[in-house]
């Protein structure tokens, strides 16, 4: 098979599934304590997910996972620690929901898909006239979960059970899945002119034209 062969089957490729091993045992976990602050936090996301229309309320799933949050970070600076030594520090902007998936991952059948090789994304870069480094804004949000899968998805927080019509992070072949479904829909022009990597794309070419 072709690398272009692959044009024109990213619907079927674009689609989140989760398979499970042989011997699984559902698992409902109970929802984690959240101080006023971050319970704020969630609250807010899980509103904005609604109005996406990218979550959905949910009473009779058989797997719940729980949700935490952890810091945003963002980009390096430099502090003066007790020995008036300059450590570099990533700085915290803020804060980001997570579902904690770890219970789900364990149970589900691996996706092995295989990602590109770093150096060899560099060495077909090397040399060109002209680059666009893209980064895929909610990328994996754009892929679709298996409706028999979505209820596996779902989440526990102090309003409510809900879950995902499209694919979250934190899933263990949510990678997987996304570079598939990348190279399916950009099968003419990966290695020749664009490098997909998770969602960051880099775009290249020896003229402007190009």
């Amino acid at each position: 098979m072709k690398i272009s062969d692959l044009k024109g089957i990213s619907s079927t490729f674009c689609m989140h599934k989760i398979k499970m091993e042989d011997e699984f045992k559902p698992v409902v976990e109970p929802q984690r304590r959240l101080n006023p602050t971050l319970k704020e936090v969630v609250k807010k996301e899980v509103l904005k997910l609604l109005e996406a229309d990218m979550i959905y309320p949910i009473s009779d799933s058989v797997w719940v996972s729980p949700v935490h949050v952890v810091h945003k970070k963002g980009g390096m600076t430099v502090v003066r620690n007790d020995k008036n030594e300059l450590i570099p520090t990533r700085t915290v902007t803020g804060w980001r929901m997570c579902i904690d998936y770890q219970r789900l991952n364990s149970a589900t059948r691996k996706d092995h898909f295989p990602l590109p090789f770093m150096d060899q994304m560099l060495e077909r870069s090397a040399g060109q006239a002209y680059y666009y480094f893209l980064d895929g804004y909610s990328g994996y949000n754009q892929i679709t979960v298996d409706p028999e899968d979505q209820e596996k998805t779902a989440f526990t927080f102090p309003f409510g059970i809900f879950s995902y019509r499209r694919m979250p992070f934190g899933l263990c072949n949510a990678h997987a899945t996304f570079q598939r479904c990348m190279l399916a829909i950009f099968a003419d022009m990966m290695e020749d002119t664009l490098e997909v990597f998770m969602d960051d794309f880099s775009v290249f070419g020896k003229s402007f034209d190009s």
